[in-house]
Formats: C-alpha cells, sequence, structure tokens
C-alpha cells in the first residue's frame, strides 16, 4: 500500500546557488528571462534548454552546424545544450547549472546563469564556436579553403557581430526570433 503525502513534499529545490555567492528561485526564472540585476551588484545572463541556438546566430548558421556537428549524447541535434556545454567547459567557475528534468512546473529541463551578463555570453559564444570551425577547418585537405577562412575570421569582429546580430533579433520572449 502506498504511503499517503503532501503534494508537492518530494519536490525538487527550486534554488540555484550561484558562483557569486548568492541564490536565485529557478521558478522566478521564466523562458524569456535572459539576465537579471543580482543582489550581488552583477548582471547574469540566464540561457535554458528550451532557446535555440538561433538567440546566438542565424538560422543558417544553426542549420550548418547542426549538418555537420553529430551530437555523441542523447540529443537528435546540435542545439544550445551543446553551445552551453563549450561554455561551460572553457568557464566551468562562472557558470551555474541546474539539471530541473524532473521538476514540470517550470517548462525547461536544464539552466544555466553565468557571471557574464547576456551580451558578455552572446560573445563567448561567438568565440568558442568561431574556434571551433577554425579547428575543424585546420582539418581540411583544400588548402585554399583553409587560407580564405583564415584570412575571413582575421576581418571578423566578434563584438561588431553582436551588436549587429542583437539589435536584429526579437530577446523578449523565448523564440528569440528575427524583427
Amino acid at each position: 500500500m502506498t504511503e499517503p503525502r503532501v503534494p508537492g513534499s518530494d519536490a525538487p529545490s527550486s534554488a540555484l546557488e550561484l558562483t557569486c555567492g548568492e541564490r536565485v528561485d529557478v521558478t522566478d526564472l521564466h523562458m524569456g528571462v535572459r539576465e537579471f540585476d543580482c543582489e550581488c551588484g552583477g548582471t547574469h545572463a540566464v540561457v535554458q534548454d528550451v532557446h535555440p541556438p538561433s538567440r546566438f546566430f542565424p538560422e543558417s548558421l544553426v542549420g550548418v552546424l547542426r549538418e555537420t556537428i553529430e551530437p555523441e549524447d542523447d540529443f537528435d541535434e546540435f542545439g544550445t545544450i551543446h553551445l552551453m556545454g563549450v561554455v561551460l567547459e572553457e568557464f566551468p567557475e562562472d557558470i551555474a547549472v541546474k539539471d530541473l528534468s524532473d521538476d514540470g512546473s517550470v517548462g525547461y529541463s536544464m539552466v544555466w546563469v553565468t557571471d557574464f551578463d547576456a551580451r558578455r555570453l552572446h560573445e563567448i559564444v561567438v568565440e568558442l564556436v568561431v574556434e571551433l570551425m577554425e579547428h575543424a577547418v585546420s582539418h581540411a585537405d583544400d588548402q585554399n579553403a583553409v587560407q580564405e577562412f583564415e584570412q575571413q575570421m582575421l576581418e571578423f569582429d566578434v563584438a561588431e557581430f553582436v551588436e549587429a546580430y542583437r539589435s536584429q533579433r526579437d530577446f523578449a520572449d523565448e523564440h528569440d526570433t528575427a524583427l
């Protein structure tokens, strides 16, 4: 016979310990939140697994990444969870992560809160993906393609790209659509 219980008594903790030492209630981090001002005085970027990779890159580049990168995990295609994995690998001390896959009340399964604001996180994601692309291109057999890519990267300005991209996107909801 099952034991009676109070509904919600087995619910996981909704608190997330941030790297700055503060705590945030994940139920306050709805899907439209991209950053928040913290009690520590800083602004923290928020990313959830339901946010599309187009938050950081145009859909055309996301399509290329999905065609060329085969995840070695349970996910069918390359996505935000993989982008944040790359960031977490580079900045493990600057990111708080919470797995909420057992908590159906929040609308997402994973949340990352960074020590950086949303704009700086955007720049970091772009920088890391460019590095991944440079590494992949360096293994190409076509040296002309390698040289052409390297020349394009010399002319590529991450901050300028992020500024232009963010001005063209609607970050007011969870879909991050083009304006």
